[in-house]
């Protein structure tokens, strides 16, 4: 028997107004569903890296309401790992590859803090998954951006997050990791909702359920492969 789908982030007539009167969209109706593996594109500056931080609630908007749910029920958080984009790291702040992939976990015993054995096989483990074991003790200063980029995907995963935000995953990456980036996304997208941000879609869209459009308002698109609105079908 076919169960309906449980939405578990709901956005209802939302918009945002920055503090210099610009707009970048308003009256956003949009829901992802437990489950969902959402590809997000759009021209540059059409909002689509706004719409993620304020799904993650790291904007408030202006208008209109942004609901978590989980197991039918409203509620304030869901566990989220989330990669920015690269240009939103000080790469200068001191700090080691592997203390970038353990402030990802969900506990008090991270970062600077005594691990449990079990916290440190994660870690382990996850430095292996992205590639960065032998950099496990560089600075992120003394890393490429690629490598960063890395790095902090093993943050947005080690916790096995319920709810994966990917803001171009691909910049930066070298195309050696990137077809293992694929295959992780791919294995990751069994288990866990994926909203993901990427200009590159050829392979994305084949693993994506949803292909999103924004470009000022939302629109899903139901075309074989889509890069503008006209696209859409």
């Amino acid at each position: 028997m076919h169960l309906p789908q449980k939405k578990i982030i709901e956005l209802d007539n939302v918009g945002i107004t920055y503090a210099n009167g610009t707009t970048p969209f308003s009256g956003i109706n949009f829901s992802v569903d437990e489950g969902d593996f959402v590809a997000i594109t759009g021209p540059n500056g059409g909002g689509k890296t706004t719409l993620l931080r304020l799904i993650l609630q790291l904007l408030r908007p202006t208008s209109g309401k942004i609901t978590y749910r989980w197991l039918g029920k409203e509620v304030k958080n869901l566990n989220i790992g989330y990669l920015p984009q690269k240009n939103a790291i000080d790469s200068s702040f001191p700090i080691t590859v592997e203390e970038v992939v353990a402030s990802g976990l969900k506990s008090t015993s991270r970062l600077f803090h005594r691990r449990s054995a079990d916290e440190q096989r994660t870690i382990e483990e996850t430095l292996q998954l992205v590639g960065l074991t032998e950099l496990r003790s560089s600075g992120i200063g003394q890393i490429s951006g690629g490598q960063l980029q890395r790095a902090l995907l093993g943050r947005a995963i080690i916790s096995s997050p319920d709810v994966l935000v990917l803001d171009e995953p691909l910049s930066y990456v070298d195309k050696t990791f990137e077809n293992r980036l694929y295959q992780i996304i791919a294995d990751l997208a069994k288990h866990t909702t994926i909203i993901l941000v990427s200009h590159e879609m050829s392979i994305i869209s084949q693993m994506a359920n949803r292909h999103i459009i924004i470009d000022g308002s939302v629109h899903e698109c139901h075309a074989a492969h889509h890069f503008v609105r006209s696209d859409c079908k």
